[in-house]
């Protein structure tokens, strides 16, 4: 048993500590570089903004939105990690002119801008042999309001137990026997992440065996935190052809088509929802038991005072908003990437 237990402990590390994920080359187009007197109209713009998955508003307050009045526009632009270094979020404001950007500026005083740059657009991506796609994020990254509801609905006690939880296996056996079927499950975030990073979905008692003790191991070696980011970039969120959709940082994009960032409180909850079963809560294909499920999320987060009653009523009130489902080639230029490729 100490031999076995050993080598266990041997697949963790060296599967945890070394290389985690096989992740996507993406390729991106050029950043639309902005400046007075570039040749570019009104309606070129909306393009590219609409390109870009913008969102129009009355008055933008957050990262990824804008407004437009006639020739004029304002925005607020999404930080991004250039070649030459970071662009952070400007507050920029534009005005056009014929076929020309007349002039450029930033913030409420309208400070004079000689030259600010827009995300580029994502062209196309070279996937691994097994076509799984994720959006990698650090734990400071993803916003609080999604890992608490997270850790409410899935495992409340993940930062007090050790990798499994005895009381919640016993009280998932009772619902179950009571149901006549499997109603609950008792894993923790920890048995959860062993099952989709290390094992099979194979339902026996041998894997769930190997799921404990692995488990027990993870929790040994790293910390809570360690533990939790690994889990938001690999749960399994949904598919899209051939490619599955691994982590939160993807989903964002599958489902809103924005960054995680730039989420409101429903979604969190909607995206949260999916973990449990992404196809049968598929919002496209079930929008009526995402919102049930989505529902859900949000009364458990009002109950443990995560949002108050107020945000939950609003919340609730929101369509899902999904972005229609209208998917596009994993490589939208494929002669152009090959050509990349080479």
């Amino acid at each position: 048993m100490a031999g076995y237990v050993t080598w266990l402990d041997f697949q963790v590390r060296h599967q945890f500590t070394g290389k985690r994920w096989s992740l996507p080359a993406r390729v991106y187009a050029r950043p639309l570089e902005l400046y007075a007197g570039l040749e570019l109209s009104a309606e070129q713009f909306l393009s590219e903004l609409k390109a870009l998955h913008y969102r129009p508003v009355s008055n933008p307050t957050s990262s990824g939105q804008f407004s437009r009045n006639g020739n004029e526009f304002q925005l607020l632009s999404r930080p991004f990690d250039f070649w030459d270094g970071q662009e952070s979020s400007r507050n920029l404001r534009l005005s056009f002119s014929g076929t020309r950007l007349a002039k450029l500026s930033e913030g409420n005083n309208s400070q004079p801008v000689s030259l600010a740059r827009l995300d580029p657009v994502l062209v196309g991506s070279f996937y691994p042999a097994h076509n799984e796609d994720r959006v990698l994020l650090q734990l400071d990254e993803v916003p609080v309001s999604l890992t608490d509801a997270l850790i409410s609905i899935e495992d409340r006690g993940f930062y007090s137990h050790h990798g499994v939880a005895p009381l919640a296996i016993v009280r998932a056996l009772v619902a179950n026997i009571r149901a006549g079927g499997v109603v609950q499950g008792g894993s923790t975030l920890t048995q959860q992440l062993v099952k989709n990073f290390f094992l099979s979905s194979e339902r026996s008692l041998v894997r769930k065996v190997n799921e404990a003790i692995m488990a027990l191991l993870l929790e040994w070696h790293y910390s809570k935190d360690e533990i939790l980011e690994a889990y938001l970039n690999e749960v399994y969120l949904g598919q899209d052809g051939n490619r599955a959709i691994h982590g939160f940082g993807l989903a964002s994009y599958f489902y809103f088509e924005r960054p995680l960032t730039e989420l409101s409180v429903d979604q969190y909850a909607l995206l949260v929802g999916l973990v449990k079963g992404p196809s049968y809560y598929n919002p496209r294909r079930h929008p009526e038991r995402a919102l049930a499920r989505r529902e859900r999320v949000l009364d458990v987060m009002s109950q443990l005072s995560l949002i108050s009653t107020e945000e939950a009523a609003t919340a609730k009130s929101r369509k899902l908003g999904v972005s229609p489902f209208n998917r596009k080639a994993i490589n939208t230029f494929p002669a152009f990437l090959e050509l990349v490729r080479r």
